[in-house]
């Protein structure tokens, strides 16, 4: 019995989701210590303190099962951003979420429309749900919004935007966006993804909650795994109109949010200090990973992200096996159809510093090859 041929159609076609490399399994591997790891965007400042203590005032309940509804974290986000807490769906991670969009909106016969180089589980989940993928070819590597506009018809659920974009960190501004927005037929749900909006300039950042106040059909997805340092505790909140809030609870998994996510979100939603700690190092990191790739002559896309994503003009699959033997873990991104890149997360100084000498290294390797 192959079990494949009993599978749902767009499943057939899937393969599972490639994470970034552990340290542990390099590790393994290699036998290597002091490994630093540039692979997955996570905080490299760590888990910040104000959620450490209130996981530990949360440890002594965990026979219990966590508020279903999320309250108390609902409501903080609500004082914050100056929304309603009915606005509000909580998920287990801003992935948790974007399916749940996905299995609200769209079925078999619907249509989702998303970018060339955009973040992986958009076609992931379209698959799985075996709709229709509509993805659109990339300009400069980013949204070509005009593109999606050409392609929406009568059979379109739901349009996916990541802003900034994973993998390229390319970035859409205010005006681009509210431009779209006003063209998107009201009855298309617009996924705006925001999982690094902390990273941009407060000038430059989108105002995304008054825009889902002008377009009730809009849908913002945020997290806590980045700026905010909870990526192990998969943590994440969309803000829309209450209608598709209360739409979106009807299919969320009840206690997808487990209690010490819940505890420490509510922490550090207002830990101003450590996301702007955090932000400062990736302004002054991103401009040294900048520096040594002009330097070096080494072309890369500029992101507003906590990542930037270098082309290395040759298969990079031999640069990223040789930053490993290295100590160095960066993420290969072939498939998202960029073998020649590769995506690297800013870390702390001393952790970008031994990027920057192992790939020195490698770089003159190549360059001793080549003239031999």
């Amino acid at each position: 019995m192959q079990f494949i041929n009993i599978a749902n159609e767009g499943v057939k076609s899937l393969s599972p989701y490639q994470a970034g490399k552990p340290i542990e399994e390099l590790e393994r591997e290699l036998g290597i210590q002091n490994i630093v790891k540039l692979a997955s965007n996570e905080n490299p400042f760590g888990f910040p303190e104000s959620a450490k203590q209130a996981i530990i005032q949360q440890l002594n309940d965990l026979t219990r099962y966590p508020d279903s509804n999320g309250f108390e974290l609902k409501k903080a986000i609500a004082e914050k951003f100056d929304l309603d807490m009915s606005q509000i769906t909580l998920g287990n991670g801003s992935n948790d979420l974007l399916e749940l969009f996905a299995h609200t909106f769209a079925s078999e016969q619907d249509e989702i429309i998303y970018s060339q180089y955009a973040f992986i589980v958009y076609p992931l989940v379209t698959k799985a749900i075996n709709a229709i993928a509509r993805e659109v070819p990339a300009k400069n590597w980013g949204h070509n919004l005009s593109g999606f506009l050409k392609v929406i018809n009568q059979k379109t659920k739901l349009i996916y935007i990541a802003n900034p974009n994973n993998p390229t960190g390319n970035f859409l501004s205010q005006s681009e966006i509210e431009h779209f927005l006003f063209q998107v037929p009201e009855h298309i749900i617009v996924v705006l993804d925001e999982a690094y909006t902390e990273f941009t300039a407060p000038e430059e950042r989108i105002n995304s909650f008054a825009l889902a106040k002008q377009y009730p059909n809009l849908i913002i997805c945020r997290t806590f795994s980045k700026a905010y340092g909870l990526a192990g505790l998969r943590i994440g909140y969309a803000v829309s109109h209450p209608e598709i809030a209360d739409l979106l609870n009807r299919v969320r998994q009840p206690f997808n949010c487990n209690s010490l996510a819940l505890a420490a979100a509510i922490a550090v939603i207002n830990d101003n200090e450590f996301v702007k700690k955090v932000a400062e190092n990736n302004r002054l990191e991103m401009k040294r990973y900048e520096d040594f790739c002009l330097k070096h002559q080494l072309h890369y896309i500029p992101s507003k992200a906590n990542f930037i994503t270098i082309d290395f003009k040759q298969p990079a699959s031999k640069i990223y096996e040789d930053l490993l033997r290295e100590g160095v873990i960066v993420r290969p991104i072939a498939g998202y159809g960029l073998p020649n890149h590769l995506r690297v997360s800013i870390g702390l100084p001393e952790e970008n510093t031994k990027f920057f000498t192992a790939l020195t290294a490698i770089l003159k390797k190549i360059i001793i090859l080549a003239t031999q």
